[in-house]
């Protein structure tokens, strides 16, 4: 294919060669004559191992090319990338100047270009960025139909300084936002050498999927320096720790948790949070991530108390108790934190939890039951239909067969917090069916 590639920094410069070498002709366009000048003579304007050999190699095989003329380059070529840098203003938002300009600049030449083109964003940009600014100014700027005259995709890269090349020919996915088949399908073509699944995607989970990736690496990185942190004040080896941490592929380094739900609870974390915190705090050391733990947990436990009294109805029906399926412990359940907020707002529960009654009668949660939450208890019924036909709102708090059956027969009928995303189609759903987290 030929390809134009807007931008010539780490990203931009690594893509072009890379792209040359799978055999497709290239063209690297940037505003700074220098690094155009530096290209054409085969050389790498950033410092990168082994990438000045693949510029050098593209542009011996008359495949790799730059100019600081965006015209020429987009009359040259099929598929545009734009790979310009978005860095941080004071406030932290995106200093998005160079990219609406290059793609004033792509708009105006395509509006002189009767071919198909697809214009393709790698740039990293937050959500709604290329549906709510970079489309509109390519349409205004082209005069032209979008996804009907010309293509727009977003491609997010996952390139590392220092390891950039490898990491192109060895990503994890490749991901395409897309609105259209065609324009996929054009991006697609790209990466056919690459080994790795090509995921498609909305311009928007596209978007966010890259600040997802980024943030959750720098958390990784910080959670492992607090642990090193308290580790050495207590005289623990932290790098043993983490060596043992990361043999649990099961539920340490693993899908496990990752899932946007309802908050945490039980018999298990919240404990040994605090335990850890009064550790640290014995030992003199500060660690912000992991002291924050249980307050975003209590944060996003008000969220959904917030929600349900903002309907302003007050008969509630809370289907789950326990603090998660396949067990009857209400000990730091977070549904019975919710329950007690709504009751001390004035409202009037029902509860089903099929688990938690038959440990009404035995178990080892009994005394609990009887000593701890009595108040709750006489709120408890066992059936279910008659716990959504009394209420207004109900709150579904655990995922089951029995469950998903009896709401399923009352959407649309009655308003609907799903807690444990039942349905995975949530956005077909009716507006008065929603989650705290989508």
């Amino acid at each position: 294919m030929r390809i134009s590639i807007f931008g010539l920094g780490y990203v931009g410069c690594v893509t072009a060669a890379c792209l040359a070498k799978a055999g497709h002709e290239v063209y690297g366009v940037d505003i700074n004559a220098d690094k155009v000048e530096m290209l054409n003579a085969g050389r790498s304007p950033v410092v990168e191992k082994g990438l000045e050999e693949l510029i050098a190699k593209g542009r011996d095989q008359r495949l790799l090319y730059a100019t600081t003329d965006p015209w020429e380059a987009i009359f040259n070529t099929e598929v545009s990338l734009v790979c310009v840098g978005t860095p941080s203003n004071g406030n932290g938002s995106l200093h998005l100047d160079g990219i609406k300009a290059v793609s004033r600049q792509i708009g105006e030449a395509l509006g002189q270009k009767k071919s198909y083109h697809c214009v393709t964003f790698r740039s990293t940009v937050l959500p709604g960025t290329v549906r709510n600014i970079l489309i509109p100014i390519l349409a205004e700027a082209s005069q032209r139909q979008v996804h009907e005259d010309f293509d727009v995709c977003f491609n997010p890269e996952f390139l590392r300084e220092g390891s950039s090349i490898s990491d192109f020919y060895g990503p994890p996915f490749t991901v395409i936002g897309q609105e259209t088949l065609k324009g996929g399908d054009t991006l697609a073509c790209l990466y056919s050498g690459i080994d790795a699944p090509i995921e498609r995607t909305t311009y928007e989970v596209a978007e966010m999927l890259k600040y997802t990736c980024n943030s959750f690496h720098a958390l990784k990185v910080t959670f492992a320096n607090e642990v090193g942190t308290l580790c050495k004040s207590l005289g623990i080896d932290s790098h043993r720790v983490m060596e043992l941490f990361f043999l649990d592929r099961k539920l340490n380094i693993s899908p496990a948790y990752l899932k946007p739900g309802f908050a945490f609870g039980g018999s298990c974390l919240p404990k040994d949070l605090r335990a850890l915190m009064y550790r640290a705090k014995e030992a003199d050391v500060s660690l912000p991530v992991l002291g924050s733990v249980l307050e975003s947990n209590r944060i996003h436990i008000q969220r959904v108390i917030d929600e349900i009294l903002g309907t302003k109805q007050r008969r509630v029906g809370v289907l789950g108790l326990s603090f998660k399926v396949g067990t009857d412990d209400l000990r730091e359940s977070p549904i019975v934190t919710l329950v007690e907020a709504l009751i001390g707002k004035g409202c009037q529960i029902r509860i089903y939890d099929e688990e938690v009654s038959l440990a009404r009668l035995f178990g080892a949660n009994k005394a609990f039951i009887q000593q701890e939450i009595p108040h709750i208890a006489s709120l408890m019924f066992d059936d279910i239909d008659e716990v959504i036909r009394e209420s207004q709102v109900i709150v579904v708090a655990k995922s089951d067969e029995k469950i998903k059956a009896a709401v399923d027969r009352f959407i649309g009928s009655k308003m609907i917090f799903d807690l444990v995303r039942l349905h995975k189609d949530i956005f077909a759903a009716p507006k008065n069916y929603v989650g705290i987290c989508w």
